[in-house]
């Protein structure tokens, strides 16, 4: 497979799930704010910091609201990282790779684009903004259903599962730091009725409260946390991203698991070792926050590995002449 066609289905599949978990974070805010008590502040400023773009954000929309963090996150033409620019992202790269994926595959997320992108462009009009959220979500599984059903589960499959289980699990990562450390106003509001609705509202954000309730009886912070990070089963825990991202990219190269052969194929396994034998407890004396800084920026650096692995142009010396030149 070419490494232009493999990189533009890697980055197809990891928009579609930016763009469903962006809907995740707004939706998950929009519960919280009802289900906070009144005279409580609003908590969306911690949506915009979570992305690492506030200076773009303050430039343009001056305060977070409501209204104004949804038309920056969800319809926002400029900013690269909106949920309409991720569409339009993953409908350019599959357009340019039409033939490599199956036309439901295509007609499903040419749908689902001019769908947001002509959506009321305003929060304060829309009728049901979390109506909107969900169909969002829903499009995006519908996505991936059909890619599952009607792809091949070779080299282009692996590399569209690499995009889309490495953007879950850095989305995950996000939502747990701004949960933890921005959304209650006070540290003596931890452990209270309020804090466990927050967290509960996170679990459902990731789709996990009724897989976690099946598993606990309560709420704890102990024990979201080992279910959001370490668990090997729940699809969007990090652990579980992690391993199914090493099992992809054996598969693209061939390599015995528990092996490597280039530098990706090292750092996932470093970090899926790493995630296999940590404890919850471990992460409580690191801090939540230092460990989950920790996890992102390995995330990038597995991310920019896999760049330079399979996407990288580089110079190959030609044996018959001894120039060079450019070659994916």
């Amino acid at each position: 497979m070419l490494s232009r066609v493999a990189e533009a289905i890697y980055w197809m599949a990891r928009y579609v799930e930016r763009a469903e978990n962006l809907a995740r974070f707004v939706d998950v805010t929009l519960n919280m704010t009802l289900d906070q008590p009144i005279g409580i502040q609003q908590q969306w400023e911690p949506l915009v910091l979570a992305t690492g773009d506030e200076k773009y954000f303050h430039k343009n929309y001056k305060h977070a609201s409501a209204e104004t963090v949804m038309q920056f996150l969800v319809f926002d033409r400029e900013y690269p990282n909106s949920i309409l620019s991720s569409l339009r992202f993953a409908r350019e790269n599959a357009r340019s790779v039409r033939e490599s994926i199956s036309s439901e595959m295509w007609e499903q997320l040419n749908a689902f684009y001019h769908r947001v992108k002509d959506a009321e462009p305003t929060f304060a009009t829309m009728d049901s903004p979390s109506d909107f959220l969900c169909s969002v979500k829903e499009g995006s599984h519908l996505f991936n259903g059909i890619a599952d059903a009607t792809m091949s589960h070779d080299l282009g499959w692996h590399f569209a599962n690499l995009g889309r289980v490495i953007e879950r699990a850095d989305k995950t990562s996000r939502l747990l730091d701004v949960k933890y450390f921005t959304l209650l106003p006070t540290v003596s509001d931890v452990g209270t009725p309020t804090d466990d609705l927050q967290w509960a509202d996170v679990l459902r954000s990731v789709s996990g409260f009724q897989s976690y309730r099946r598993r606990y009886h309560g709420i704890t912070v102990e024990r979201i946390i080992g279910f959001l990070i370490l668990d090997r089963t729940f699809p969007r825990a990090i652990n579980y991203c992690v391993r199914e991202a090493d099992v992809s990219l054996h598969a693209i190269s061939g390599t015995l698991m528990g092996t490597y052969r280039n530098s990706a194929e090292r750092l996932f396994g470093q970090l899926r070792a790493e995630l296999d034998y940590r404890q919850v407890e471990n992460i409580r004396e690191i801090g939540l926050h230092e460990y989950i800084d920790s996890l992102q920026v390995r995330l990038n650096e597995a991310s920019a590995a896999i760049h330079d692995t399979f996407f990288a142009i580089r110079p190959v010396e030609e044996p018959w002449t001894g120039q060079f030149q450019s070659q994916r």
